[in-house]
């Protein structure tokens, strides 16, 4: 499905909790599925400070570049790695590198397909994020994003397709 696709649109539209309510109600995709570059953007953020910074980290010209997609691999049939592709200086560039793996979900305990970031060096990981992630419709996937300690209790939302 392209980003324009009915559910992306729908995504778009969603207030931070009502994405986190969808959420629950979504499957984890399989390793096997989550091959390749996605297209990504950010999601209704819980509050405006988080959508300022939110942006600014994301799409910030001086120090890391335009975000353009999420990226994964499967290593094996449990995990895989991914990164975040930017545009940076007219180069495209991979920042942020992941592993990936399907765990329980922080927010229901079902099946997650999860991005820890610590799991290599980068400010995502000295930040300890874990992402979760979950299969809206073919091609089409809901993000949450946590950071700090003082962030776990709140969902950065974004989308890939």
């Amino acid at each position: 499905m392209s980003p324009a696709s009915p559910l992306a649109v729908k995504l778009g539209t969603l207030a931070t909790g009502e994405l986190l309510t969808l959420f629950k109600t979504l499957e984890a995709p399989t390793i096997a599925e989550m091959d390749g570059e996605f297209a990504a953007s950010l999601l209704q953020q819980p509050t405006l400070l988080a959508t300022v910074i939110g942006r600014l980290n994301l799409n910030n010209p001086v120090m890391s570049g335009t975000w353009l997609c999420k990226a994964f691999r499967p290593l094996t049939t449990r995990e895989g790695r991914g990164y975040n592709g930017f545009r940076h200086f007219g180069r495209i560039v991979q920042r942020f590198p992941m592993r990936t793996l399907i765990a329980p979900s922080r927010y229901d305990g079902r099946p997650a397909y999860q991005l820890v970031y610590r799991a290599y060096h980068s400010l995502s990981g000295e930040l300890h994020m874990v992402d979760e992630v979950r299969r809206g419709a073919p091609g089409v996937y809901l993000g949450l994003g946590t950071g700090v300690s003082a962030q776990r209790s709140a969902s950065f939302p974004y989308r890939f397709s």
